[in-house]
């Protein structure tokens, strides 16, 4: 087995093994990654490789925007703010947008961060035994 094919194992493996709240986590990290590499693309003149990661993270947003439990209040304008950042990524993919691109990172970097710390809390309040609240 190559070093990629044992890369890649090692990916599925993680995410087989994932929790949702991991799961949630990872694909926080994939968005930012791909927006990122979106915006290198677009400084380099590489509108394909830009136009094809757009993609990918408009995807993963999409896929973060079904999973969100509508059930919950806070969800009613967290999906608000979705619907905001794919309106950025759509636009910065269309326009070539840097800026664009970069305002729907720093949302997604500050909604990472947040469910970073969400998940953190709740493994202390595990560990220690009391009841999270959300």
């Amino acid at each position: 087995m190559n070093a990629t094919n044992t890369a890649n194992a090692y990916k599925r493996q993680q995410i087989m093994t994932a929790s949702p709240a991991e799961l949630t986590l990872m694909l926080y990290n994939g968005a930012i990654r791909f927006v990122t590499e979106s915006i290198q693309a677009i400084g380099k003149k590489d509108i394909n490789k830009a136009h094809v990661a757009n993609m990918r993270a408009q995807k993963i947003v999409r896929e973060l925007m079904l999973a969100t439990d509508m059930k919950q209040e806070i969800s009613q304008k967290w999906i608000l703010i979705d619907e905001y950042i794919l309106h950025c990524l759509i636009q910065g993919n269309i326009k070539k947008d840097k800026v664009k691109l970069e305002e729907a990172k720093k949302f997604l970097v500050d909604f990472r961060d947040t469910w970073s710390q969400a998940m953190k809390l709740v493994r202390t309040d595990k560990a220690s035994g009391t009841k999270f609240e959300a």
